[in-house]
């Protein structure tokens, strides 16, 4: 995979994150993680996928707490998503500690 493809996916995948947000705060958080992925080299991709990964497990339990059974699955998926992508591009590692 290029360089440009590995930043614009995650990109892409970081914006379905931001999407499935529970609140204003979560969304910002991702919304910046996004703009870090589309700047910064290409070796500084992997943590920021893994602090994605992060938020979005954050945003999970948020969903679970309030008992929002949609809004839990649509952040699941987004975050399976942006694990897959992750450990199919080397950008993280498959199992505990990831990143």
């Amino acid at each position: 995979m290029t360089q440009q493809y590995l930043a614009g996916e995650l990109s892409v995948l970081l914006g379905r994150l931001e999407l499935a947000a529970p609140d204003p705060a979560c969304a910002l958080a991702v919304h910046r993680l996004r703009r870090e992925a589309e700047t910064v080299p290409p070796a500084a991709l992997g943590p920021v996928a893994a602090r994605a990964l992060s938020v979005a497990d954050e945003a999970c339990w948020r969903a679970l707490e309030r008992g929002d059974a949609l809004a839990f699955a649509r952040q699941a998926e987004a975050c399976g998503e942006l694990w897959r992508f992750g450990v199919c591009a080397d950008l993280l590692q498959e199992g505990p500690g990831l990143g």
